[in-house]
């Protein structure tokens, strides 16, 4: 049965009819499918070297070296820096950037709590801007919000597709401000020629478990600046440069710091580096699939898409539908789930984006009230802070985020969906379209 017939064919499951198909969507978890024998035998290298760390060992096998090597040829950058996490990676460039009390740093509603958590950790206030069409930093309400405490601006590639960034790259340089660029859900994105993190003086990326790529834990920065690029290489450590031998080396007092002992192993660099020669098979197969439900259901009505300004350039883990309410959008998501849309138990594959979390500025209780891991209420108590007393982290701050986290729904594309996975979302998304435009029309 063609899915133009099926979304004709019966009632909706919802409503009792039989839903489109009875087995879950696999889980969204892009290179967790793709560990194969090449993991095995680079993590095993190691093992049998008994040498996992980095800078030194019985028989060092230079993991993380090869990783950043080839991370830098195949995407073209001069440096860069393995580290143990995407969100240690935040903090490393701030910290790089010399970000601390007295300083603002702009970033997007729509991110990920280690965004703010890296800004606070710093000494540093986050200053909310709001997100457009892309679902990415608006480059208008960036450039309305900078001020004289403004230091650095924080983008954030938002669900595997990259915003506005040479807008505000462009910015950026105009009011001589730091560009940091989180890739963490974007590795291998492009946009107009460029690649994720090219755009920032410091890009991140993250390989936790649910990113385009993964060594269960893990990330990456990379700067076309040599000097950025020290001062993260001591941050990252101890404080302090390694020599040739891998010991620490005070030497150089330009790079003299108070490090955070972040340093990636090398089990996790050889995960990393199978999983990096597989990105571009891994992001291809989401972005294809991605791209082919969108063109199937483009023209249901009353359901808009994100804006994407460089389709090629799309990861593809994530399709963002919208629509015309709050209500409107939780009737769709529970009929399309109840036509089988959905993964797993526990998964995220098909929700609303009120569900979404900490994701949202507003959904972060200890940026909303304040909160600090110190009981005198740094950085919001310090005196350099005092600028930002009547900043409000409260919902109503950002009217798109807000808006969107209402009315916006998301799909995760998993890696590994088969044609018949595809029809089968699509024709769901058309039944239910088609009878939701019926119902609509009836209470015209």
């Amino acid at each position: 049965m063609t899915a133009d017939v099926r979304h004709l064919s019966n009632r909706l499951a919802i409503d009792g009819g039989t839903p489109v198909r009875s087995t879950p969507l696999p889980w969204e978890l892009p290179g967790a499918y793709y560990i194969d024998e090449e993991e095995k035998r680079l993590v095993n290298q190691v093992i049998d070297a008994r040498s996992p760390f980095r800078f030194y060992g019985l028989d060092a096998q230079g993991m993380v070296d090869r990783l950043e090597s080839e991370w830098c040829s195949t995407f073209g950058h001069k440096h860069a820096l393995g580290v143990n996490s995407g969100s240690a990676a935040l903090h490393i460039a701030l910290a790089a950037f010399g970000v601390g009390p007295g300083d603002e740093v702009l970033v997007p509603g729509y991110m990920w709590v280690s965004c703010m958590s890296a800004i606070v950790r710093t000494g540093a206030i986050p200053r909310l801007v709001d997100i457009d069409g892309s679902f990415c930093m608006d480059p208008v309400d960036l450039e309305r919000k900078i001020g004289p405490r403004s230091k650095a601006v924080l983008i954030v590639n938002m669900s595997g597709v990259m915003g506005r960034n040479d807008r505000i790259a462009e910015i950026c340089r105009k009011h001589n401000l730091r560009l940091l660029e989180d890739c963490a859900q974007a590795i291998g994105a492009s946009l107009k020629g460029r690649s994720a993190g090219s755009y920032g003086d410091i890009g991140i990326y993250s390989f936790q478990l649910n990113k385009n790529m993964t060594s269960g834990e893990g990330g990456l920065l990379v700067t076309e600046d040599e000097d950025l690029y020290k001062r993260c290489v001591a941050l990252h450590d101890l404080g302090y440069a390694r020599n040739a031998e891998g010991r620490l080396d005070p030497s150089d007092e330009r790079y003299q710091y108070w490090g955070i002992g972040s340093r990636m192993s090398e089990l996790s660099g050889a995960m990393a580096l199978a999983q990096m020669r597989k990105v571009r098979k891994i992001t291809t197969k989401m972005r294809d699939a991605k791209w082919k439900i969108r063109e199937a259901i483009k023209d249901i009505p009353g359901i808009g898409l994100r804006e994407v300004d460089d389709p090629a350039g799309d990861t593809g883990p994530v399709l963002i539908t919208v629509y015309p309410t709050a209500e409107a959008c939780q009737r769709f998501v529970d009929a399309i789930r109840a036509e089988g849309v959905r993964g797993p138990e526990g998964s995220l594959t098909c929700i609303t984006m009120r569900e979404w979390g900490m994701h949202w500025y507003f959904n972060i209780p200890s940026l909303v009230k304040k909160r600090s891991n110190a009981k005198e209420g740094f950085p919001w108590t310090h005196p350099a802070n005092a600028f930002a007393a009547d900043y409000s982290y409260a919902k109503g701050a950002l009217p798109v985020c807000d808006a969107m986290s209402e009315r916006a729904a998301l799909l995760t594309v998993a890696s590994v969906l088969s044609d018949s996975d595809i029809d089968d979302i699509i024709a769901a998304f058309r039944k239910v379209g088609n009878a939701f435009a019926t119902y609509m029309k009836a209470a015209e």
